[in-house]
């Protein structure tokens, strides 16, 4: 059974910094691209960052280039987002998702995890 368990989120300041860990069990996913969403309740899930099989290329949703980075451990089956200066409208539910791919204009993935809640405060 594939699971993707994220972990990290919590409560942070406007301009902190939270590192999100997401670790993938019940198959390998490192040659698989990895990314990131976020979901604000009643609204759609977002694409923030994927990051291919080899860690050596990463996308970013515009609002968060220069302050979020994507990263990968294959070793450990596990991918990270790595948020610094924090805005209150970071705050969301952030998945992680493995086989992303963007489809047109869409980014997209097969498998999900639960989700971790990031909030900033004002």
């Amino acid at each position: 059974q594939v699971q993707l368990l994220e972990s990290g989120g919590g409560l942070v300041q406007t301009g902190g910094s939270l590192r999100l860990s997401c670790a993938a069990s019940g198959r390998t996913f490192s040659n698989a691209p990895m990314g990131w969403f976020r979901q604000i309740e009643g609204k759609e899930r977002k694409f923030v960052a994927a990051i291919d099989w080899s860690g050596n290329t990463a996308h970013y949703e515009d609002s968060v280039k220069g302050r979020f980075t994507i990263s990968r451990d294959n070793a450990k089956n596990t991918v990270y987002l790595q948020m610094n200066s924090l805005k209150p409208e970071d705050t969301a539910v952030y998945y992680c998702t493995a086989e992303v791919a963007k489809i047109g204009e869409l980014w997209w993935g097969d498998y999900w995890g639960q989700g971790t809640q990031v909030t900033v405060s004002s």
